[in-house]
């Protein structure tokens, strides 16, 4: 058994400084230097090794245990997600079906900033709600690429739109942990949580379009953007105070998806915005005057069945989604086979201490080996199914799919090194570390420790696995200065959203769904500053709700 030691320097600014070396050099080799990022992860948890093993005193053996099993977990869930989603694409990408789709879209509205909206906000927070795990990245980024976008702007905007919904994740999982691992009610964490993210869920539209096309630009369809936003943001308030957490991102994406098409079929931009890189790559505008009914909707040319047939394994995967996150499902694969894999070499052999946690505690260890009630399988039947309807031959998805393999082969690898450094940290105590110095704040610990949960999803790459990390730390830290726990545990989570757009996982994902190879990097840069600037609104909110009335109303709020 090993114990975790949070300031091995006997300074904690010395401490500190070193922990925080694995994620200067991942970010550094990124974003500064342009390194690939297979190579740039690499780099990353060989520092990890070095700053577990070295300084914190973590046993080589068990730090190489920890690396393993984070590698086990970039394989599955996360990177059986992707491949599979580029499978599916490619299946339609080949058949000439994504054209069809892309046009039939234009039919709802050839305006790219709505299209901007309907899909990577109103679609993607639907399969973040559904699926998680970097399913909304991956299907929205695929589907803007497919519309004409430029990867930068498909990979960069998926990314931000992806906030709203994240607190929620797949069917309430990040809430229901949370309570978990702090003994906290989960009504209170999930309304805590739906109170503190509803400004945001209105702002992010208008931010998404802000960073794509510029404030003019996004004055002009203003009515649009408040429709998508507002009616995502009552039903989450709604549902995450009275339902709980399960279903929240899920019924408020279909209110905003509802709410959006209705609202485009009565009300028309006065010009059409054409431009797919918007003013990311620096491009003028490009727009026409629609002064007639005939420039208000593009004419495709297509049947209704030709438009049927292309949205249709768009479709499935939507309900394979949807049904492979619902608990009875997952229940009913589970019982046909899972895996429950002590990890050798670290379950229960290394103890987390105080302060973070009241007495020492064992960390558990366990790989959940679910192959068939994984969302990726559920990806994967969509993409089988799908391809059997567009008239392929089993060989040729075959074929298909080992292409898609071979393809993502740097991508995949990347995401195993990512899991590999977020495990290692975590179980060597590492970031815990990093965690111990914002809590260190006083009374500035409600904006502070909104940040913490920001920098959990960016070293973890889940808003789920932040909350295991820094759950207990958020509870304690509020209890010893006389705040809230329930609105930092909350704040944990909500804070954590922002974080999500910029943790090297969801990067790669988004980088692979756009065929951005290599330029990871590029999307950091363009994205890092949208993170940081979020999380410190919700940092102010937050603090706002902590100290100042009217908002400390809504912390005592039952």
């Amino acid at each position: 058994m090993w114990s975790h030691v949070y300031d091995p320097l006997g300074n904690p600014w010395l401490s500190t400084l070193c922990a925080a070396i694995p994620v200067i050099v991942l970010l550094g080799a990124l974003g500064l230097f342009h390194i690939k990022a297979h190579i740039a992860a690499l780099m990353g948890l060989v520092a990890s090794l070095v700053v577990a093993i070295g300084i914190f005193g973590m046993p080589a053996d068990m730090a190489m245990s920890a690396t393993l099993m984070g590698a086990a977990n970039g394989l599955m869930p996360i990177g059986w997600i992707i491949l599979n989603v580029i499978f599916l694409y490619q299946l339609t990408e080949r058949k000439g079906q994504f054209a069809v789709l892309r046009e039939s879209i234009t039919g709802v509205t050839n305006d790219r900033r709505l299209q901007l909206l309907l899909i990577a906000f109103c679609f993607g927070a639907f399969f973040e709600g559904a699926g998680g795990f970097g399913t909304p990245v991956a299907v929205t980024g695929a589907m803007l690429i497919g519309l004409g976008f430029s990867p930068l702007a498909a990979s960069g905007l998926s990314l931000i739109a992806n906030t709203a919904p994240v607190a929620y994740g797949a069917l309430g999982t990040p809430i229901n942990t949370l309570a978990k691992v702090t003994g906290l009610d989960v009504m209170q964490i999930s309304s805590m949580v739906g109170r503190q993210m509803t400004p945001f869920a209105i702002i992010v539209p208008f931010w998404l379009l802000i960073a794509f096309c510029g404030w003019r630009n996004t004055l002009r369809i203003w009515p649009a953007a408040l429709v998508a936003g507002v009616s995502f943001a009552i039903p989450q308030l709604i549902v995450s105070n009275t339902m709980g957490p399960e279903l929240v991102a899920v019924i408020a994406s279909v209110c905003s998806i509802a709410a959006l098409v209705l609202f485009l079929k009565v009300w028309h931009p006065a010009e059409i915005y054409a431009s797919t890189a918007g003013t990311m790559a620096g491009r003028e505008v490009e727009a026409a005057h629609a002064n007639g009914p005939t420039e208000k909707r593009s004419r495709h040319g297509y049947s209704t069945a030709e438009v049927v047939r292309a949205w249709l394994p768009w479709l499935v995967l939507s309900v394979m989604v949807f049904a492979w996150g619902s608990p009875t499902m997952k229940k009913a694969l589970d019982a046909i086979f899972t895996l429950d894999i002590q990890w050798p070499g670290l379950h229960n052999l290394v103890q987390k201490m105080p302060p973070v946690v009241a007495e020492p505690h064992l960390e558990a260890a366990v790989y959940k080996l679910n192959i068939l009630s994984t969302t990726g399988t559920g990806i994967l039947v969509a993409g089988l199914i799908s391809g059997l309807i567009m008239g392929y031959r089993p060989g040729e998805m075959m074929r298909v799919y080992r292409e898609t393999f071979w393809s993502l082969r740097f991508s995949l690898m990347t995401i195993v090194a990512m899991l590999a450094l977020g495990y290692l940290t975590r179980y060597s105590g590492v970031d815990i570390t990093l965690g111990l110095a914002f809590s260190h704040t006083g009374v500035l610990y409600p904006f502070f420790g909104t940040l913490l949960g920001w920098l959990g999803v960016a070293l973890t790459g889940s808003d789920t696995a932040a909350n295991v990390l820094f759950g207990g730390l958020q509870k304690a830290s509020a209890q010893q200065l006389g705040l809230s726990p329930v609105l930092m545990a909350a704040a944990n989570s909500s804070g954590g959203v922002m974080g999500k757009m910029i943790d090297a996982q969801s990067i790669v994902v988004a980088s692979t769904a756009t065929q951005y190879y290599g330029k990871e990097g590029v999307i950091l840069r363009y994205v890092f500053f949208h993170s940081l600037a979020l999380a410190c609104l919700v940092g102010l909110v937050v603090t706002a709700m902590a100290y100042l009335p009217p908002f400390t109303s809504l912390v005592l709020w039952p």
